[in-house]
């Protein structure tokens, strides 16, 4: 019964932090009135004024490369410390580290597969 407040106390931060952000966002967002600093609204990008649409789709591979990155660098994060330890955690660890890397790789088989590699 003694970590049960704790508990509670992490469950009540998981919700009030998320729901702080959006209450902040919401008060400190530009408002849309009639303003005479209509500029300031505008888009910008890298100093030159855009030409067109701004508002356009970008496809999806930009993304897909984004996330392929993000899972390998999480992965190199895990194996840093694991093997730092190598000698000290034993076959158990080793183990357990293969079968990571083999799951991992099937991610890489599946995004390769899928065709999220290749830059159209």
């Amino acid at each position: 019964m003694g970590d049960y407040p704790a508990l509670g106390l992490f469950f009540l931060l998981t919700v009030a932090f998320p729901i702080g952000a959006m209450a902040a966002a919401w008060l400190f967002r530009p408002k849309p009135k009639a303003d005479p600093l209509h500029e300031k609204y505008t888009t910008y990008e890298c100093g030159v004024d855009t030409v067109g649409k701004t508002w356009i789709r970008f496809k999806v591979n930009y993304f897909l490369y984004a996330l392929v990155f993000l899972v390998f660098d999480v992965e190199t994060i895990f194996l840093y410390p694991w093997a730092v330890k190598f000698q000290a955690l034993g076959l158990f660890a080793f183990i357990e580290m293969i079968i990571f890397i083999a799951i991992l790789l099937v991610g890489l088989w599946y995004a390769w597969k899928e065709g999220a590699l290749e830059w159209h």
